[in-house]
């Protein structure tokens, strides 16, 4: 069942220096659907706009970051909702209680000045303003044990928590109000192998308890394969390949896609890694055509003139490129 619907999204980042105006199309023309218990990774290099798609999906929507197109239709209860024509008003009903959203680096959720516990105590009186202080120690307390963090974490200033622990207080501020969709923003950045692993392990538990649905931005394909039900592939502002994890690394049909997975290290295997050759396209004059044409070996004539669609080749396998589109596929 969908739970999250967005549909033809264009948003770009328009600035204006010296009376000349720049627009970078971080977000080009992208449908996307979030199912419901499900895992959805967005993989992509750095810059291709995967955390602006994050933050479209979820309604953060701040200048320079402008939306040009498209809507975002998200099922709560019996009602569907766009959630990019919502006032602040009405979205601030659903917002953290339904959807919450897991930022880039925990320092720019938790207050260095203030120790976790205001923290919490803030958020949580902002969003059910009756609750006792009792009430709220026992909801807190009760939410960080089953999470696997000691209570001792609520005394304590964010400088003086690992960075790994910063991040799974900050994983537990988005989740202790049970919302239904989780949107992750590279929840892992900047921690090393053994606290990545921790974080992921600890992610994949809540979704699974909760069987809420969770959308998980990151580069990095290992994550992706350790925890993503469903994958779409991004490159330069666009969705070049969407399906199930085990198509994707079992089957990729994008050569983008290939490069990506091929250039995953192998235990025991000393050959060379397979990288993608060349940059992506500048997101401030996307080329016409195939955006990967420049960096793809097995390019044609067709590449240059028209844009690949993205459409379907299986079940539930979809890819934008003229190589992979078999006969008979249509049009997703």
């Amino acid at each position: 069942m969908t739970l999250l619907e967005a549909k033809d999204l264009k948003a770009y980042y328009i600035t204006k220096s010296y009376g000349i105006e720049r627009t970078v199309h971080a977000v080009d023309d992208i449908s996307l659907d979030v199912n419901t218990d499900e895992i959805l990774g967005i993989a992509g290099e750095s810059g291709c706009g995967k955390s602006t798609l994050l933050r479209v999906m979820f309604g953060i929507i701040r200048p320079p970051l402008q939306l040009i197109h498209g809507t975002v239709a998200y099922r709560s209860g019996d009602r569907s909702l766009d959630l990019l024509s919502l006032t602040d008003d009405e979205y601030r009903q659903i917002r953290w209680k339904e959807l919450s959203y897991i930022p880039q680096g925990s320092m720019s959720v938790l207050n260095p000045l203030r120790r976790v516990r205001k923290t919490f105590w803030d958020f949580i009186d902002t969003h059910r303003p009756n609750t006792t202080r009792r009430e709220f120690e026992d909801l807190v307390t009760g939410h960080l044990s089953d999470l696997g963090l000691p209570a001792e974490v609520l005394d304590a200033f964010p400088h003086q928590l690992s960075g790994g622990m910063r991040q799974r207080v900050t994983i537990a501020l988005a989740t202790i109000l049970k919302p239904r969709l989780i949107f992750a923003d590279e929840p892992t950045t900047a921690l090393d192998v053994i606290v990545q692993s921790g974080v992921i392990d600890l992610l994949r538990r809540i979704q699974a308890e909760a069987r809420n649905s969770l959308v998980i931005v990151t580069h990095d394909m290992g994550i992706h394969a350790n925890l993503a039900d469903r994958i779409a592939i991004m490159y330069a502002g666009q969705i070049i390949e969407e399906a199930p994890a085990k198509q994707i690394f079992g089957n990729p049909q994008h050569p983008y896609t290939k490069y990506l997975i091929h250039s995953l290290p192998r235990i025991g295997d000393k050959s060379h890694r397979i990288s993608s050759p060349g940059r992506p396209p500048s997101l401030m004059v996307p080329p016409k055509g195939c955006r990967f044409r420049d960096r793809c070996e097995q390019k044609r004539r067709i590449c240059r003139e028209e844009r690949p669609l993205l459409v379907s080749i299986g079940e539930n396998h979809k890819v934008a490129c003229f190589l992979a589109v078999k006969e008979g596929a249509h049009a997703s």
